[in-house]
C-alpha cells in the first residue's frame, strides 16, 4: 500500500548528543528563568503532556536519561517523551524570547550585554555543577571560561531559534543532527 505523502514521519529516537543537548537546552531555561523548573510542569500541564508526565518526578526522570548527569538513568526516551519536551522547550523559549532577543542583541551597549552574559552564564554554570557529573570531559568543557561562553552562545542561539513559528521542527532536526 503506498504511504500517503501528507502523513506526518514517524518519530526517530533522539542520538545520544542530541538527548544532551536538549537537556542542556532545559537547564538553560531554568538559567534564564528562575522559576524555569516549575514553569516546565505547568506547560506539561498546559499542553496535555500528563499522561506523559503527570507529575514533576516523571518529568524529571526523562531529563536524567543525560548521561551527563550526576544520576543518570539508562534507557532510551520514547519518541513520543522527546517530541513533547522539545514542544515544553519551544513553548518556554516563546515566553523568553524578550530575554533571549535581548543577550543576541547587537544594539545594545557592550557593558549591557556582558553584564546580561555574565549573569546567565553564571546561573548556567552553578546548575551545571550542581547536576552534572564534573568528571564528564563535556561538563569540563561547559565550565571552561572560554569554551563555556561558546557553548553558552550556541544554547541560547539554538532556544531562539526554538521559538516561533515552526521552532518545533528547527529545533527537532538540530537534535537529529547534534554532533557537538
Amino acid at each position: 500500500m503506498p504511504q500517503d505523502p501528507t502523513a506526518p514521519e514517524p518519530s526517530t529516537r533522539l542520538p545520544r548528543r542530541g538527548l544532551e543537548r536538549l537537556d542542556l537546552l532545559l537547564l538553560s531555561v531554568e538559567a534564564l528563568d528562575l522559576n524555569g523548573g516549575e514553569a516546565m510542569v505547568w506547560m506539561s500541564e498546559q499542553m496535555g503532556f500528563t499522561s506523559l508526565f503527570p507529575n514533576r518526578v516523571e518529568l524529571w526522570k526523562r531529563r536524567c536519561t543525560n548521561p551527563l548527569r550526576r544520576t543518570t538513568r539508562r534507557g532510551a526516551l520514547e519518541p513520543a517523551e522527546t517530541d513533547a519536551l522539545i514542544r515544553i522547550l519551544c513553548a518556554l523559549a516563546d515566553r523568553l524570547y524578550p530575554l533571549l532577543r535581548g543577550l543576541l542583541s547587537t544594539a545594545e551597549p557592550p557593558e549591557v550585554l556582558s553584564q546580561r552574559w555574565a549573569l546567565f552564564r553564571g546561573r548556567l554554570a552553578e546548575l551545571i555543577r550542581e547536576r552534572m557529573n564534573p568528571r564528564r570531559s563535556g561538563v569540563q568543557l561547559l565550565l571552561d571560561p572560554a569554551a563555556g561562553a561558546r557553548q553558552a552562545r550556541l544554547l541560547v542561539q539554538a532556544l531562539s531559534l526554538g521559538s516561533g513559528v515552526g521552532g518545533f521542527e528547527r529545533l527537532r532536526a538540530s537534535l537529529l543532527d547534534a554532533q557537538s
